[in-house]
């Protein structure tokens, strides 16, 4: 068939013509579909970008694209009038996804969990914390999305181009959801086989959102943090055949060594030191220290120099519940709050077994983190909450530390002189929280340094009002209140034939760029160096987690130990290695005796961990050389799988209370133990043997 010229060009407009109608149809029946989808879309990548930084990775961005799509699709469900409402709250759910998830990002470098709802209840307590510190200009990037939404709704309606074509077609549900599946078998493909078993666990968060999307994170966690309650009894047989075998494998076995039951009898006080970096004790400013008493309690006692916090969403509490239990704290919330109801095995509870007498003291509330319950789980006798206090002195959040010390040596030498037996004590400091910018009663300690030019001296305040500046002055209060601590103590007597047991519970939570002033200012010219600098000082991302360490020192005045342990160590490790020279041990211990070992696995809650030799970033699945010892990929995959397993185990006997469980059971080797005879008799009458 043969066409003129004349023709060609006829149809040629015709087709045009309906090109363009079509298009116009297309524009005009899904525009607000689009906007909707390309928006949150959006939103995802700038998430993505600004926390775990892989803005251009196709399989999260696939999965988004292929689960907006089915979003949308639900708008079919819905009346004409009514589909503008259900996008306008869907665009407003999942901008809070990602403003929630920034912020939250920013403070603890992973991403928010609904468990955590359970814990709004103490947002009152740390607001100023919250807008002062963490919430930041660039979190408030995603308001614009609900906004793009509703001005594509606007001007549809104002040009009445509003959806007249979108119905509830066989033929479009069936190509979405083609086009959904398109796209996650697409990801699925391109996406690291290990990113499957991250997303069935969810322990590693940063990583379910580097390959899945924040959207995807956020269910996939709301399942994670119901399925434990909805299914306890479906995957209860599971974990507690694993925790046996686990138990069987790793079953306890005293080792005895130079320490073993040394302090047993003393007196114990432990001080949860709040925000506490160990590398503050390094510094100097003007050569004066800002943490003196930290500095000579180091040197006369067992320092251990390599000692980390394991804690997850629950912060100082975690610290509290990991130092006691040598559990890892839990995936699935906090253990405070959400599991504070089952059983554990902690140092309090073990040596009031012993005949101690157990408490803490904290000048807070006692429902913050739920404490005047799950202290009583721990095994303390009593807690000593705000109410014990008189609130005369107020810096931050509360009751001065050094009011608070001081009215808690009068509490104890009450104590001591009542009950008339060994007391474990543990007391929770709180003025060195953040925002660190309570100032006013903090004695005064310049961040400065002095530089000689042209035959004068001249005074570089370079940290004064940043927000480093103000956290090491916060410390050097900190560590003042401690110094005089020890001297009430001392004065009353407190300090014969005791223990003096001190940790930081987490880092301090401060940005990269915060070092980079510290490490790189030069007084001379005024400035920050830069990397063709003498004297420049590298510090990646992977020396910003290895700065995280924070102090653990054991002192006590009666021996003289002038010892530091560099062997890496995390809060799981304290009670079989205190326990140790306490005299007791916990059958459900996770961790180890530091002295036991010549090398140690430091498990973080996100499966990366740490050994002498290299730091592994779980979420990043990079290693970050420590030592210059050849590193073989056998070594490598045993502390891959020696931290996963920490977890999972830990996780189990949290959320099924399988130490309850354990306990009930006739240990085998233990049958004439006369503390299990009642058990064994029971048992055996039960035609069990």
């Amino acid at each position: 068939m043969c066409y003129n010229t004349l023709e060609v060009v006829k149809m040629l407009k015709i087709n045009k013509k309906k090109i363009k109608e079509k298009f116009r149809k297309i524009k005009n029946d899904y525009l607000l579909v689009v906007s909707f989808i390309m928006s949150n879309l959006i939103n995802g990548l700038i998430l993505r970008g600004i926390t775990v930084k892989n803005i251009f990775s196709l399989p999260p961005l696939f999965i988004d694209f292929g689960l907006l799509i089915l979003i949308s699709l639900v708008a079919l469900a819905f009346k004409r009038k009514n589909r503008i409402k259900y996008f306008m709250a869907m665009s407003f759910i999942l901008t809070l996804v990602c403003l929630i998830n920034s912020v939250y990002y920013h403070y603890y470098s992973s991403f928010a969990s609904v468990a955590l709802l359970s814990n709004l209840i103490y947002a009152k307590d740390v607001g100023n914390a919250i807008f002062e510190n963490v919430l930041k200009p660039v979190d408030l990037i995603y308001i614009w999305c609900p906004l793009a939404v509703y001005l594509s709704y606007y001007f549809l309606n104002k040009k009445k181009y509003f959806i007249k074509e979108l119905k509830s077609n066989k033929k479009m549900i069936l190509s979405s959801i083609i086009t959904t599946l398109s796209f996650w078998a697409l990801a699925s493909i391109i996406m690291p086989l290990s990113a499957w078993g991250g997303f069935y666990k969810l322990w590693n968060r940063e990583s379910v959102v580097i390959n899945y999307g924040i959207y995807i994170y956020q269910i996939d966690d709301i399942i994670q943090s119901i399925s434990p309650k909805i299914n306890s009894a479906f995957g209860h047989d599971t974990a507690l055949k694993e925790t046996k075998e686990y138990y069987e494998k790793h079953k306890y076995k005293k080792i005895e060594n130079e320490y073993t039951n040394i302090f047993e009898g003393k007196n114990v006080i432990v001080i949860h030191a709040e925000s506490m970096q160990e590398f503050v004790m390094k510094l100097k400013f003007n050569n004066k220290e800002v943490t003196p008493n930290l500095n000579r309690l180091s040197r006369e006692g067992i320092f251990f120099s390599n000692f980390y916090s394991q804690v997850g969403v629950g912060t100082s509490s975690d610290a509290e519940f990991t130092f006691n239990t040598s559990l890892m704290p839990s995936t699935k919330g906090t253990v405070f709050v959400n599991f504070f109801d089952r059983e554990y095995v902690a140092i309090p509870k073990l040596l009031k077994e012993k005949g101690y007498y157990t408490y803490s003291m904290h000048a807070n509330t006692g429902e913050f983190w739920n404490r005047n319950i799950m202290h009583q789980s721990l095994g303390y006798d009593k807690f000593y909450s705000k109410d014990s206090y008189t609130i005369d002195e107020t810096i931050g959040l509360g009751l001065s530390d050094k009011s608070f010390f001081s009215q808690s040596v009068d509490i104890m030498k009450e104590i001591k002189e009542t009950e008339g037996q060994p007391f474990y004590s543990t007391l929770i400091m709180l003025s060195n929280h953040t925002p660190f910018s309570d100032l006013e009663l903090m004695p005064e300690y310049p961040t400065t340094i002095d530089v000689k030019l042209d035959n004068q001296t001249i005074t570089r305040e370079y940290l004064n009002n940043t927000k480093l500046g103000n956290y090491i002055r916060s410390v050097h209060y900190a560590d003042e209140a401690i110094g005089d601590f020890i001297n009430k103590l001392d004065s009353e007597g407190l300090l014969d034939n005791t223990v003096l047991v001190i940790y930081g519970d987490h880092d301090a939570r401060m940005d990269k760029n915060e070092f980079n002033l510290l490490y790189n200012y030069d007084p001379v010219n005024d400035r920050i160096k830069d990397e063709t600098d003498d004297g420049y000082v590298s510090f990646n991302d992977y020396d910003y987690e290895l700065n995280k360490k924070v102090p653990f020192i054991i002192w006590t005045r009666d021996k003289n130990f002038n010892k530091t342990v560099d062997t890496p160590m995390g809060m799981i490790d304290v009670l079989p290695t205190l326990g140790n020279m306490l005299g007791i041990h916990s059958d459900y211990q996770l961790g180890n005796d530091i002295f036991n070992l010549k090398d140690n696995v430091v498990t973080f809650i996100d499966g990366s961990y740490l050994t002498s030799n290299i730091y592994y970033s779980a979420p990043k699945g990079e290693i970050y050389p420590i030592s210059n010892d050849p590193i073989t990929e056998e070594y490598i995959q045993n502390g891959i799988e020696h931290s996963s397993n920490l977890i999972d185990i830990s996780n189990d006997i949290i959320s099924y209370d399988l130490i309850k469980e354990l306990k009930e059971e006739i240990p085998l080797g233990k049958i004439g133990n006369t503390i299990d005879i009642a058990k064994c008799v029971a048992w055996l009458l039960e035609d069990n043997y």
